[in-house]
């Protein structure tokens, strides 16, 4: 199983004492070429340790975190959210997503997302 066929991979992140962290997330493609988008909520462990290490690994998972491919090298950034990227969220996971978005802007949990832009990913 590759990226463009995934739903979930893991993101692994690393914390100041070196270890890491894997987190089973959804993404979505986005442009130029290997880049994605994934969102999380902003004072999430993820987030916090994206902000002092930018260097991630990210590998394609079942919805548990179970590993289904390699490990692959990327870069993370925090960049502002737009209706693009909610829409490709959308157009990817359907009525999931749609019921995900509604239980969240209904716990006022909306307001505190915060997206992750990995680029160079080594597909």
């Amino acid at each position: 199983m590759n990226l463009d066929t995934a739903n979930y991979f893991s993101l692994r992140t690393k914390k100041k004492d070196g270890s890491h962290v894997d987190t089973p997330v959804w993404f979505v493609r986005a442009a130029p070429a290997r880049t994605y988008h994934v969102f999380a909520n902003i004072n999430s462990g993820k987030v916090k340790r994206i902000r002092n290490f930018a260097t991630v690994d990210v590998a394609v998972c079942d919805w548990r975190g179970k590993l289904l491919g390699e490990w692959l090298p990327a870069r993370a950034e925090l960049i502002a959210e737009t209706d693009d990227i909610y829409a490709a969220f959308g157009a990817k996971y359907g009525l999931t997503y749609r019921v995900f978005d509604f239980f969240s802007r209904l716990g006022g949990k909306h307001k505190e997302r915060q997206i992750i832009r990995l680029s160079d990913v080594a597909d």
